[in-house]
């Protein structure tokens, strides 16, 4: 791209007490090949040194703007918050979480193929995850691809190439044009997934097949709040049930949907028995509650059962499995047979 053609990109930082890190995320900006941004830290009340850092970087680069809270909000709406402040200029938006940070060549890459393909509503890549690198699967040199096809491979867990914010480059006028951007009340842990799921509807996803992101993984005396509940799982169910008539066959649709449903109620049953804490049955109530589906006593002995039955036909069921994963073709060459990426 001609340097003076090149749009600007807003990059959004949410942070909530990020000392430790935040050099890290802001120095990634800075490094940027791409010169044309804006980076947005929403400060969510921080009590640590991390406003006095931001701020310090603020003084040196006019680019770097800060949204300082009057009041503490939760993660998601700092998010909103720092949707709301991109420039009326801005073109593609850049979610950089505080302990996150980005390649040199991530926004370069990620814009050049927006702009290449005006249908591309979203741009991924690869990204290090803690020490993992993941979000593959789609057949190189694969650029732009269908967003339907994607939403429905996404919702038939053959493929998750959305990652977290920090891993994705959105147009802009998605984030404008949806107010709140983020569905909280749908839900509530993963509505950075579900966002994508709305803006693909109407576009297609454009990928990079390099390393641009770095997501940063806590230790297991910080394990997140996702990982403790469980909340992945059932929040999948809630996109099948939101999204899965929009994106897959009917048929398919059902079967899935009758799948994913006995696969939760066992992961519920098998909770029973290990005993676990008020937050983790309060989470899933709640979450049952927006399935139509109040828990109840007889929902958790039925879980129960259907827990230890899959405890005691488990071998016979690997078996099976392994028998028909053999028989099945891997997912980016069933993808390519069919052409549907290109």
């Amino acid at each position: 791209m001609n340097v003076a053609s090149r749009p600007l990109v807003s990059v959004i930082t949410p942070v909530y007490n990020g000392e430790k890190f935040i050099r890290a995320c802001i120095e990634s900006v800075l490094a940027q090949t791409y010169q044309n941004w804006e980076h947005v830290i929403a400060n969510n009340r921080s009590t640590d040194r991390t406003l006095e850092i931001a701020e310090a970087y603020a003084r040196q680069d006019p680019r770097i703007r800060i949204r300082n809270n009057p009041e503490f909000t939760s993660a998601i709406q700092n998010h909103q918050i720092g949707f709301q402040a991109i420039s009326s200029e801005s073109k593609y938006c850049k979610v950089v979480h505080a302990d996150d940070w980005m390649f040199p060549d991530c926004i370069s890459q990620m814009v050049t193929v927006a702009e290449a393909n005006p249908s591309v509503g979203i741009v991924g890549s690869y990204r290090l995850d803690g020490v993992t690198v993941n979000l593959d699967g789609l057949p190189y040199p694969s650029t732009v691809i269908p967003g339907r096809d994607i939403c429905r491979l996404t919702l038939l867990g053959k493929l998750y190439v959305f990652g977290s914010p920090t891993s994705l480059l959105i147009r802009s006028d998605f984030i404008r044009n949806r107010r709140p951007f983020y569905d909280e009340h749908s839900f509530p842990r993963h509505c950075d997934k579900a966002a994508c799921f709305e803006i693909l509807r109407d576009s297609d996803f454009g990928f990079v097949h390099q390393v641009l992101t770095y997501t940063r993984r806590p230790d297991e005396a910080r394990t997140s709040f996702s990982k403790k509940v469980g909340t992945s799982g059932v929040e999948s169910l809630m996109m099948l049930r939101k999204y899965g008539a929009l994106y897959l066959d009917r048929t398919v649709y059902e079967k899935y949907q009758k799948y994913r449903e006995k696969r939760y109620y066992v992961f519920l049953g098998q909770n029973v028995f290990r005993r676990r804490d008020t937050q983790f049955w309060e989470y899933h109530r709640n979450a049952l509650k927006i399935l139509g589906r109040p828990l109840s006593l007889f929902t958790l002995v039925k879980a129960s059962f259907l827990a230890l039955m899959d405890k005691i036909l488990s071998p016979a069921k690997a078996v099976a499995r392994t028998l028909r994963l053999a028989r099945t073709p891997s997912i980016s060459q069933t993808a390519l047979d069919q052409g549907l990426f290109r």
